[in-house]
């Protein structure tokens, strides 16, 4: 069944209906070619969801009847704050895919020394707009209760401060050969936790090292190299199978 997501204040539950807007209304009329007493599942970004049925197709929006409420649990007690160093290319369409379908609350780009790509401010915007598209259908596909936050593109000084907000912070980082992320979390008490992953060229030692100096935990990933969009999905998936649900009972 198709997914999409509608605010909360499109959902009227003493009268059982909701309704759909925007982009949507066209994906599920014209492309989808749905018609009325078609079934549809909604979410209202907040981990709340509903199976409807189709009342009426107008032009600007969807009525929609609420026939049952589902009663599962999609996202994770355990918030991941990823903080990407921003790649070169297409690499940063899937990892914005991955890390929205395993379950990532929030991906924070990240402009470091190392980063190749940059983003002007007459692009940023664009760009933005088309990987929170990206986001989006991710998070229908993989039928997520809420759509992950994007923010950026911060700068590395940002960034170190927006994780002093984390319970705790990990860095994957070539260069260390023993502590891993198993160890780094080991018996801490963690609702937030950053994950900071750099660019294609790494990051540098300076940058490691004010890392460190806000009490990040540099790990290692084991011993080959990953690229920059592994790693970021691999250091997610082992942090959310320790700590939370990847890999549990739903």
């Amino acid at each position: 069944m198709d997914r999409f997501f509608t605010p909360k204040k499109n959902i009227n539950l003493e009268q059982k209906t909701c309704i759909i807007e925007g982009e949507d209304v066209k994906h599920i009329s014209r492309v989808l070619r749905c018609k009325e007493k078609g079934k549809l599942e909604v979410c209202d970004m907040d981990n709340n969801e509903y199976i409807c049925e189709i009342k009426e197709i107008n032009k600007d929006n969807i009525l929609l009847d609420i026939i049952e409420i589902v009663n599962i649990k999609r996202e994770s007690d355990l918030k991941i704050k990823l903080y990407q160093g921003m790649p070169k290319g297409t690499k940063m369409e899937l990892i914005l895919q991955k890390l929205t379908e395993i379950g990532v609350d929030e991906i924070i780009l990240v402009q470091t020394k190392r980063s190749v790509t940059k983003i002007d401010n007459k692009k940023e915007d664009k760009k933005i707009e088309r990987w929170e598209r990206i986001i989006y259908e991710a998070a229908k596909q993989s039928k997520r209760g809420k759509i992950p936050t994007l923010t950026g593109v911060l700068t590395f000084k940002e960034a170190l401060e927006d994780m002093k907000n984390n319970d705790l912070n990990i860095c994957p980082y070539e260069n260390e050969r023993t502590v891993v992320i198993k160890e780094a979390i080991k018996g801490k008490e963690i609702s937030s936790i950053g994950i900071f992953v750099g660019p294609e060229g790494g990051f540098e030692e300076e940058e490691i090292e004010k890392i460190q100096n806000i009490d990040g935990q540099v790990v290692s990933l084991g011993p080959r190299i990953l690229r920059t969009e592994t790693a970021s999905v691999v250091a997610s998936s082992i942090v959310l199978y320790e700590l939370s649900d990847l890999g549990g009972n739903i």
